[in-house]
């Protein structure tokens, strides 16, 4: 199946660092590909350029970014206007800041049909009822006469994911979805978000830092370290066999049911995300990791592991099975 979305060694830059720096990844129809890593790692940059809503200080540049045959770097905004919201959609990390406090929920689902579809406000009201009541809202229609700060921080999330299918978009990509959600309410999000992935066959980015909603959620995933890839391939096989030794310190921040005790430490990963500048070589992970070495300082190719499993490391795939970090 070709791809619905295709990005080729992206890389963004603002004027003192390197946010992005030659991050590829393919997204299939029905399929969910996720960047994982933590915070400052470049993986909402990665999905705004995608979106081109990057700071007017970012410079973006690529091989590819492609939605089926067509090519976003060559778009001019008022195209990239049409696409965004409409064939693809994005859901932000936190909808408070997204919807609009001073326009009621209703006005501003109906606004992205009425601007997309030339629907008339009656026409755009129905679907924004039927897409609440689609997401597990009550009482739809009372919803839509409703403001952001009255709804409760699951309710607008799924106002958000609602609002993102106003147009039935071929790619939906979720930044961090349950950032600041309870667990239960995250688990429900989640849930949500699968069943219409599998009704609407969208293809899904979802960004995370969580490692146990990419096990729970994805097909693919793409480790982020520094604004790069420094592993992909699919869940299974990455979980199975993390080469990374950022992958692994990440697994193993995960308590694992009968195997973690209650009250017993979790793994860590020492050290911050570091400030990548211009002309930066090496490894960006080589001051926290445990088995750096004098080689990390120079260009790290990356390596196939088998099984359409690649990893950004001197190591042998092997290297777990003698050291670990």
């Amino acid at each position: 199946m070709a791809p619905v979305l295709s990005i080729a060694n992206l890389r963004v830059s603002f004027p003192r660092m390197e946010a992005v720096r030659g991050v590829s990844l393919t997204l299939r129809r029905g399929e969910t590909h996720c960047l994982v890593g933590e915070s400052g790692c470049g993986k909402s940059i990665s999905a705004l350029s995608v979106m081109n809503l990057l700071p007017r200080s970012a410079v973006r540049s690529a091989d590819h970014i492609r939605f089926h045959e067509h090519d976003l770097l060559a778009m001019s905004e008022r195209q990239m206007a049409w696409l965004r919201g409409d064939k693809i959609a994005m859901i932000f990390q936190e909808p408070m800041t997204s919807l609009n406090p001073a326009y009621t929920i209703g006005s501003q689902m109906a606004e992205v049909l009425e601007r997309h579809r030339r629907a008339s406000r009656r026409q755009a009201l129905d679907r924004a009822a039927e897409l609440l009541a689609r997401v597990g809202i009550t009482a739809p229609g009372m919803r839509l006469a409703q403001y952001p700060h009255q709804l409760s921080g699951g309710l607008r999330q799924r106002t958000m994911i609602a609002t993102a299918l106003m147009c039935d978009p071929e790619v939906l990509i979720a930044d961090e979805p349950t950032t600041a959600l309870d667990v239960t309410v995250q688990s429900q999000v989640l849930r949500l978000l699968r069943k219409l992935q599998q009704e609407m066959g969208l293809a899904l980015l979802l960004i995370t830092h969580d490692f146990g909603i990419v096990a729970r959620m994805a097909e693919h995933v793409s480790v982020m370290y520094a604004g790069e890839v420094v592993e992909s391939g699919p869940v299974e096989q990455i979980i199975k066999a993390p080469t990374h030794p950022y992958t692994r310190g990440l697994l193993n921040c995960i308590p694992v049911p009968g195997m973690t005790k209650p009250g017993e430490p979790l793994g860590s990963i020492p050290g911050g995300v570091p400030h990548i500048g211009r002309g930066f070589l090496g490894c960006g992970f080589r001051e926290r990791c445990p088995m750096a070495a004098r080689e990390c300082a120079e260009p790290v190719h990356l390596h196939d592991a088998g099984e359409n499993h690649f990893y950004r490391c001197r190591l042998p795939p092997d290297w777990k099975m003698d050291a670990s970090p």
